[in-house]
Order: C-alpha cells, then sequence, then structure tokens
C-alpha cells in the first residue's frame, strides 16, 4: 500500500531561503548579548587613526572628534550621581574629564571602549564626590573606614526585621578594629553639615543651633589669674603684701596706706609697681628677681 506523506512532510526550503532564516536567527539570537547602548558609537577606525599619529594637529582633531561622539554617554553616567548635593552641569564637567583620560590611555587593541571608558568615566565621578564634595574634610583613610562601614551596614541588614548592627558585629564583619568602625561611623555623619542658623523648634518660640553653644567665661581667666600670682604673692615680704592687699583688697589710697606705715607716698608707689612686677614675672615663669627688662631688681 502506498502513503501519502506529502502532506505530512514540510516542504524542504529553498537553499537562499534556509540561509536568510539562519542569519535572521542568529542575529536574533546575538543581539541581545550585545547591548549596545545608544550612546556607544562604533569609534574603532578612529581610535586605530589615533593611536598611529604622533602629537599634532592632526592628532588633537581626532581626539576631539572621538570626544564629541562619546561626550553623551558621559553625560549619561554623570546623571547617575544626580540629587546628591552637587548640579548636574559640573557632574557633566567631571565625567567629561574623565572621557577625556579614558581616550588617552585607551589601547584599541585591549577590546571594546565602551567597557574601558565606562568605569574610567564612573571612577572619576566617584572621586570628585571622595575628594570634594565633603562639608567637613577628613582623612582619606577616614573615608576609606566609612564605605567600609557604609557596604557593612547594608549587607547586615539587608534582610527584613534586621537590627542594627553593633559596633562589634561590624568589626568582625569588616576585619576592621572598633575604633576604626567609630570612626568610620563617625565620617558617616560628616558628609554635609548643618548651618549654626538652622532653627531647632518650631513656632514662635523657635531657636538656633548657635543658641545652644557656650560662650567663653571670663571667671576662668580670673581664676587661672588668680592661681598662678598666688606662689609669687606668698614669697613677698610681709610689708609688701600689706600694701598690696591695703591697695588691691581695701581700696586704699596710696597717701593713706603711706600715713598708716610712715613713708612718702612716693616709697609705697616704688613698692607696689616693684611687687607688682615680681609677682607677673615669676607667674609668666621667669626667673625670680628680674624682670622682662633683665635688669636686677631690688628688695
Amino acid at each position: 500500500m502506498l502513503i501519502e506523506t506529502s502532506a505530512t512532510r514540510p516542504a524542504t526550503p529553498e537553499p537562499a531561503q534556509a540561509t536568510a532564516t539562519a542569519a535572521a536567527t542568529a542575529t536574533a539570537t546575538a543581539a541581545p548579548a550585545r547591548r549596545r547602548h545608544d550612546d556607544a558609537p562604533d569609534t574603532m577606525a578612529l581610535f586605530g587613526r589615533l593611536a598611529g599619529l604622533e602629537d599634532g594637529p592632526e592628532r588633537d582633531a581626532v581626539r576631539d572628534e572621538l570626544v564629541t561622539a562619546w561626550l553623551p554617554m558621559a553625560h549619561r553616567i554623570a546623571g547617575r550621581f544626580r540629587d546628591r548635593g552637587e548640579s548636574i552641569e559640573d557632574l557633566r564637567q567631571v565625567a567629561a574629564l574623565g572621557l577625556v583620560k579614558a581616550i588617552d590611555r585607551f589601547d584599541p587593541e585591549r577590546g571594546a571602549f565602551e567597557s574601558y571608558a565606562v568605569p574610567t568615566i564612573t571612577g572619576e565621578v566617584k572621586r570628585h564626590f571622595r575628594d570634594r564634595m565633603w562639608a567637613l574634610r577628613v582623612p582619606r583613610r577616614v573615608q576609606e573606614l566609612r564605605n567600609k562601614v557604609r557596604v557593612a551596614r547594608r549587607e547586615l541588614t539587608q534582610n527584613p526585621g534586621s537590627p542594627e548592627p553593633s559596633v562589634a558585629a561590624l568589626a568582625a564583619h569588616t576585619g576592621l578594629t572598633e575604633d576604626e568602625v567609630s570612626a568610620g561611623m563617625e565620617a558617616l555623619e560628616s558628609f554635609s553639615t548643618l548651618s549654626l542658623d538652622a532653627e531647632l523648634s518650631v513656632g514662635d518660640d523657635g531657636y538656633s543651633l548657635a543658641d545652644t553653644l557656650g560662650a567663653a567665661d571670663a571667671s576662668y581667666d580670673t581664676v587661672i589669674d588668680r592661681e598662678s600670682a598666688k606662689e609669687g604673692l606668698r614669697r613677698l615680704p610681709e610689708r609688701e603684701r600689706a600694701i598690696l592687699y591695703m591697695r588691691f583688697f581695701e581700696d586704699m589710697t596710696q597717701s593713706r596706706i603711706a600715713d598708716r606705715l610712715g613713708i612718702s607716698q612716693m616709697h609705697v608707689s616704688r613698692l607696689i609697681s616693684r611687687s607688682c612686677a615680681r609677682v607677673r614675672d615669676e607667674a609668666m615663669g621667669q626667673r625670680p628677681g628680674r624682670r622682662g627688662t633683665g635688669r636686677p631688681v631690688r628688695t
């Protein structure tokens, strides 16, 4: 018995049609793997030409053409860092600087330019934030500690309901000491500062941060001066101590002191000046018996 197979057997495609179908399938399969951005032009020929040119106007022209072609990609990368306290115009300038560095350092024989330029430009923008955007300048070592602590906190709290990690937990997770973790946590709050004019409360009785700061107390200077002069006063002769007490503590005039002691007012004036100079010199750490001019003091 003969069996009709023409209706069940698939028709054999023509050679040209089979080739086109295979090419379309290969293209559809390969397209997702490449995933090239719209702002990633094909400039390998320009890079090959740039590599063979010496410094001069022609090389500068080719370099400028490459910068113009890849500038949209640099702007796209800069846009990832918007709303972080820096204007988008400044971020684009920094990204453009990273693009120029990438073009100057790129070797066409080592792969696609995009794979080299993206981390170079991103690193330049991150370096800008690290070095220029801190309101309170901290050493780079502390900034690196801050980044390690920030990443560790995110990793330890990524599960819902995870408690805030302790300093000991962060130290164990990062391999840092607890002192280094503490320094990194303090740096987390140092990226931006609060103005002294910022209001801390609302309402009619609002006050600013500056209102909470203490002022210098002049009484401390008085205490320091008194304690510094105490030893020098103790070493003065008894009569000179009595003269100083009557003059500065009982507020007696030099004439009244002179009448009480039976000496001239001029002599009282000299004794007061000499005694004060001696106490002052000792309080300032100078050798007793000598004044600031180096002349001996008579006693």
